[in-house]
């Protein structure tokens, strides 16, 4: 396996948040989804990806350290927000990507915005928030990318368009080497699509591991609040109700549990919620 991006020991200091230090690889050719309870570092990573902050540590794209930008030509990029002026229309959008990227195609952008229905005398002041999460995923699609970072890009979009993003997202990995990093809190989206997957908490990095391996670790307990004592020390997180409790065990110490004590696969998003949750 080739790594298209290395994280080795990076850090982030906020006045009331840390990020780090954590490394962890994006595997070249394949769909990596990244995860985590919003305000516990995937944007800082991202940014920090994309040379949008300065860090401490060290990221390698292709081998080579992100400081040299050349890098970012081959790089599609959908964050949260536009970098978008806001008067501008999908012409003058059009003219200012064919300045930027060298491999601009103006012809494949002007039909990826046809297919997603933004006129081109729309203002992207005006568009919706999904419009715009179109509009910035034909940028990255029509400049010869090979690698995509998306940073919650389905937020803004209804289930339908989700399903067509994950549709667009797989036939771009499709391609020899093409490489994505999908951070979203949306699990069902990665569930159908990532093939390995990045769990941060708390600024740290949890788990990195293929999508099927990191999901066949964890367990869900269910039962009474009389059984909980016998449990807690197995717990990475829980959630306690007046009659009873729902925990995240990691599935190894499943067989010192009470069988009496109701066990059930893990979801992605079953992990994200429940673990480190305390009360």
């Amino acid at each position: 396996m080739t790594d298209k991006i290395i994280l080795e020991n990076v850090k982030k200091k906020y006045v009331n948040f840390q990020l780090g230090e954590i490394s962890f690889p994006v595997p070249k050719g394949y769909i990596t989804g990244f995860i985590g309870k919003n305000g516990q570092g995937k944007t800082t990573t991202i940014r920090s990806i994309l040379s949008l902050i300065n860090f401490e540590g060290t990221i390698l794209i292709d081998g080579q350290s992100n400081e040299n930008l050349e890098y970012l030509q081959e790089a599609g990029v959908v964050m949260d927000e536009s970098f978008l002026a806001k008067d501008w229309n999908m012409n003058l959008v059009d003219k200012a990507m064919d300045i930027g990227y060298k491999d601009w195609d103006s012809g494949k952008f002007k039909a990826y915005l046809e297919g997603f229905g933004i006129p081109l005398k729309s203002k992207v002041k005006e568009l919706s928030r999904g419009m715009k999460t179109k509009l910035m995923l034909s940028i990255a699609l029509s400049h010869g990318a090979r690698l995509l970072v998306l940073d919650e890009p389905t937020s803004g979009l209804d289930p339908s368009m989700r399903d067509e993003f994950a549709d667009i997202i797989q036939d771009f990995v499709g391609e020899e080497d093409n490489t994505v990093l999908f951070s979203t809190h949306i699990t069902q989206d990665l569930e159908a699509i990532a093939d390995y997957i990045v769990f941060i908490d708390d600024g740290k990095l949890v788990d990195f591991d293929t999508k099927e391996d990191f999901i066949e670790k964890y367990r869900i307990v269910k039962a009474g609040l009389e059984e909980l004592k016998g449990v807690e020390d197995f717990l990475l997180g829980k959630k306690v109700t007046r009659v009873g409790f729902e925990g995240l065990v990691k599935e190894k110490f499943v067989e010192k549990i009470s069988s009496d004590i109701l066990v059930e696969r893990a979801t992605i998003d079953d992990i994200m919620v429940l673990y480190g949750r305390k009360k």
